[in-house]
């Protein structure tokens, strides 16, 4: 446990922060999940990789993960996308 007063608010601030990191981490592995379920369903999920993009850029903007990270995330989406829908 830290010691001093400002130790101790710089852990309260951490730990606020690393809550609504995991939100927005939860939000974009969600929509990224539901957009792969419904690719390899067979259908054309448009609106789910939009969805996915969407959070995916949020999250960056934020800095819950890095920009290139979230574009690398995004671009094996769409790879996998259209990996799937040309079969």
């Amino acid at each position: 446990m830290p010691n001093k007063d400002s130790a101790k608010k710089s852990l309260r601030q951490d730990q606020k922060r690393a809550a609504r990191n995991l939100v927005v981490k939860n939000a974009y592995k969600e929509a990224v999940k539901a957009a792969k379920k419904t690719i390899v369903a067979g259908s054309v999920a448009v609106d789910q990789i939009k969805e996915a993009q969407k959070k995916l850029a949020k999250a960056a903007k934020k800095g819950v993960i890095k920009k290139n990270t979230a574009s690398r995330k995004l671009s094996r989406l769409a790879k996998f996308a259209n990996k799937i829908t040309t079969k």
